[in-house]
């Protein structure tokens, strides 16, 4: 099937944002396309099978999914949360912040009441500083209405200005709990004195809120929302990379393809990285200021992924992650690492498949790793529907890293080795050619205190008729990117009108109180 030759919105790119804004705009009544460059829809809700292993590429659980939560009543507005497939995990710890130096796992449980009572088991003199942490957490959602499902802007009281470890510092001295309490800001690329508090609240709330991992991978959340876009009268089209946007005057016309297929359209939206939409607009249609201040905005650091396919019935299942760090200072520092000191912490998660409770199937392994170390390979493009070699040099080098993780892994998990069948890895090229982000980054632009405004994306653009959405938008992550895409379609639907079909969408109907 071909696209037609005009739509009424037409959106490049079909991750989470890309697809929740289709989902949005198709129920309202308006013609949607959506284009995909690669052979799989996704960005980061990406899968991929190896030794029949499903891998999950960027989503490893997701939180506040439990009835009535926020994550549940968005993705119950877009109709596909009754189909999806989920696993709840350890209520008791579903994260566990972990170092070399230390036996103790320090656990994060679900529910605020059972994460107090948790963490003060191992931090008996802390419950203060525990139960301050918890409240300003609570405290700092509350300003993000439309996280509470309510309608305005931020509040920015201050909220913008608070960094995440002059808090901690501030509610204890004890630098084991500042390290357990800051244990998973690998959610965030989290850089101690530079990222807000606010980005680690909204983060870490809804885990905490509820936490559950998707059985067989999480592309079953962009099959659903395609099903519900087709449903809509909506269409998406695979291997249509945008090129270029040809415009009239000051306004986009159309976006041409590469595969020399051009789709016209009223209005676009971009779910790719803001600094690769730039690229496809002809010089002089923007001013230089704003092209300056987009392409300035630092982007959150790169990484490199171990993926291991377990033997059949050789490693428990772990229905929790960890978070490892070789030291409580390697919390803030994990991304300054040097040669030597390298993986400094990874996180670790095992994927799960329907009816398998016991064993593992697959786990994947997430470290930092800076864009440079890459740059040797830079010139290269690796993906299905383009195949490449990088070469040998990149194989060896790639080689050489999944063997540091797997010696790390050892202090923890002693009988590892000999429960891999396979490993495959990944490295900041392969999310470059895959995600489209900027320089393979991980969770798009990086949140500055200093510089509060600096990374701020508006949903407009200085251009009439195109719109961001995505994770450089709002906040990455699921929750922050379908918020995202909320913002993204108020600007089309207006805010109040939207936010009340949502809200609608989540009273209980009259047969069923009946």
């Amino acid at each position: 099937m071909k696209p037609k030759s005009h739509y009424d919105i037409v959106i490049v790119g079909s991750g989470l944002g890309g697809l929740v804004s289709a989902v949005i705009l198709a129920k309202e009544g308006y013609s949607v396309c959506v284009l995909e460059k690669n052979q799989q829809y996704g960005g980061n809700l990406q899968t991929f099978v190896r030794d029949k292993s499903i891998f999950d590429t960027g989503v490893h659980y997701v939180g506040s999914l439990d009835k009535g939560q926020n994550l549940y009543q968005y993705f119950n507005f877009l109709g596909i949360m009754d189909e999806l497939a989920l696993k709840k995990m350890d209520e008791d710890g579903f994260d566990a912040i972990t170092f070399d130096d230390d036996e103790v796992e320090y656990k994060y449980a679900q529910g605020y009441e059972k994460f107090i009572k948790n963490l003060v088991k191992d931090f008996p003199e802390e419950e203060i500083a525990i139960q301050a942490y918890c409240n300003k957490i609570k405290e700092t959602c509350d300003k993000f209405p439309l996280y509470r499902l309510k309608l305005g802007r931020p509040y920015a009281d201050g909220v913008f200005k608070l960094q995440i470890r002059t808090f901690l510092e501030s509610i204890t001295d004890n630098k084991r709990l500042q390290a357990v309490l800051a244990g998973t800001n690998f959610l965030y690329a989290g850089d101690g004195y530079k990222t807000p508090f606010y980005v680690h609240s909204l983060s870490v709330n809804s885990y905490i809120q509820s936490a559950y991992r998707c059985l067989n991978g999480g592309s079953q959340i962009t099959k659903l929302l395609i099903r519900r876009l087709l449903e809509a009268g909506g269409e998406v089209y695979k291997y249509h990379e945008a090129i270029k946007f040809e415009f009239e005057e000051d306004k986009i016309s159309s976006v041409i393809c590469e595969n020399g297929n051009e789709i016209k359209g009223d209005l676009f939206i971009s779910n790719i990285d803001p600094k690769l939409t730039l690229k496809l607009i002809d010089d002089g249609k923007l001013r230089k200021s704003y092209i300056n201040r987009i392409e300035n905005i630092e982007s959150t650091i790169a990484a490199f992924s171990l993926y291991i396919v377990l033997k059949p019935g050789c490693f428990k299942y772990l229905n929790k992650n960890y978070y490892h760090f070789k030291s409580v200072d390697a919390v803030w520092n994990g991304q300054q690492y040097t040669q030597e000191s390298w993986p400094e912490n990874y996180m670790l998660s095992m994927g799960i498949k329907k009816n398998n409770d016991e064993y593992g199937d697959n786990m994947t392994i997430m470290t930092y790793m800076r864009y440079e170390e890459v740059e040797p390979w830079e010139q290269t493009f690796n993906t299905v529907a383009n195949k490449n070699e990088r070469g040998q040099t990149y194989e060896e080098f790639k080689k050489e890293k999944a063997e540091k993780i797997i010696v790390e892994l050892e202090k923890k998990f002693p009988n590892i080795r000999d429960c891999i069948q396979e490993t495959y890895t990944s490295s900041p090229l392969s999310y470059r050619d895959y995600i489209a982000t900027n320089r393979g980054s991980m969770y798009g632009y990086a949140k500055d205190v200093n510089k509060s405004m600096q990374s701020f994306i508006s949903p407009k653009t200085k251009i009439e008729n195109l719109l961001f959405t995505g994770q450089c938008l709002n906040m990455h992550g699921i929750l922050g990117v379908t918020i995202g895409a909320v913002v993204t379609c108020s600007e089309i639907l207006g805010q109040e009108f939207l936010l009340d079909k949502i809200i609608a969408a989540n009273k209980p109907s009259k047969s069923k109180k009946a």
